[in-house]
């Protein structure tokens, strides 16, 4: 999420230099040439390299040298250095001022250009789910650790492959463009995979062997698979990652556990069995809630967790994309600050009547 400045904010900090002059020629005419203010006129320029571009700059540091003239011919300083002094210091301020604004107006282009390509790339690493899968329909919500980027180690995918609906939630171990790099890695080998592999623990197993060929140092990924077919139940296949949360229509809740807890992928060098791939009943009116650590982990400001259990009522919402920016919102407002963690969330609603989710085409 990128902070924005509010209306009121801007309107204040843009008549800041005018304010500023004024106040000073009130003063100044009140008291008399003894205070010696007649240099703070300067303030007027010098806020204006803060807030504004170079051209308002220069405008703003011609009316304070006017006004400098002005108040100097009405004070009487020309006849002494002081009046030349005062000049001088409001044209310095108004020089340096110039070359703030025009170093601060390249600097914002540059990060403007830094956040377009950080969407850009956010679209092909994160592409918008599909909305609807055979009778699933979608929604995810992200939000990155890191606001100026946008875009984190948490991954996520939906595919309508021959096999069945196939879902991926990861958390990739650190932040920054490393992370980034890895997670797009893990996507490109579930998006080719998720088509190829008709058995969920071959598809599980693929990914390892890609995430083992690229990470170092003992970094990992933990991710959570999920296979939607034709018999009403989800089956997941869990890499050391946050239990899902399974929705029903009376509005309770479950978390399933795997049979046994596994290493997250990247780890499988260090021994230990895989993952078992285990059933959870999954039918028409259920939701299916895979999220990530950033989301259960929110703090706020006493240090409390996120109580996303006692939050499912907030997806009961008719439509899938309004449920869960509820839920998101809810998950802001707890955090009542930045988040220190990505956080990502994907929803699966089960709108059918009857079959399977794998056969119909995601729109």
């Amino acid at each position: 999420m990128t902070v924005k400045k509010s209306p009121s904010s801007s309107t204040m900090l843009s008549w800041m230099p005018v304010a500023a002059m004024t106040v000073v020629a009130l003063v100044d005419v009140t008291a008399g040439p003894d205070v010696g203010l007649l240099p703070l006129v300067s303030l007027g320029p010098a806020f204006a390299g803060l807030v504004g571009g170079w051209r308002r700059t220069a405008v703003i540091g011609l009316v304070a040298l006017l006004l400098c003239v002005t108040l100097g011919l009405y004070n009487g300083l020309f006849d002494r250095p002081r009046g030349f002094t005062a000049m001088a210091s409001v044209a310095g301020v108004t020089g340096v001022g110039i070359a703030a604004a025009v170093t601060r107006s390249r600097r914002e282009a540059e990060l403007a250009n830094v956040r377009s390509i950080a969407e850009a790339a956010q679209r092909v690493l994160l592409r918008p789910v599909p909305l609807t899968a055979g009778p699933l329909h979608a929604a995810v919500s992200y939000t990155s650790a890191l606001a100026e980027a946008r875009i984190g180690g948490d991954l996520y995918e939906v595919v309508a492959s021959p096999h069945g609906v196939r879902v991926i939630v990861g958390d990739v171990q650190g932040k920054g463009l490393a992370a980034v790099e890895t997670a797009a890695r893990v996507l490109g080998a579930f998006r080719e995979a998720a088509y190829d592999e008709e058995d969920l623990v071959k598809l599980g197993e693929r990914l390892e062997r890609s995430v083992a060929r690229e990470l170092e140092d003992e970094k990992f990924v933990t991710a959570i698979l999920a296979e939607i077919g034709y018999d009403h139940q989800v089956v997941l296949l869990n890499y050391g990652h946050p239990a899902p949360m399974v929705v029903h229509p009376d509005g309770t809740a479950d978390f399933p556990e795997p049979p046994a807890y596994a290493l997250p992928l990247g780890l499988a060098a260090h021994g230990g069995p895989g993952p078992e791939p285990f059933p959870v009943p999954f039918t028409p009116g259920d939701q299916l809630l895979l999220y990530t650590d950033g989301v259960t982990e929110a703090r706020d400001d006493e240090g409390g967790f996120y109580p996303l259990a006692e939050r499912a009522h907030l997806l009961k919402e008719p439509d899938v994309h309004r449920a869960l920016d509820a839920l998101r919102e809810d998950l802001v407002r707890h955090a009542a600050g930045p988040h220190h963690d990505d956080a990502a969330m994907l929803l699966l609603r089960y709108q059918g009547h009857g079959g399977g989710a794998a056969a119909g085409p995601a729109e």
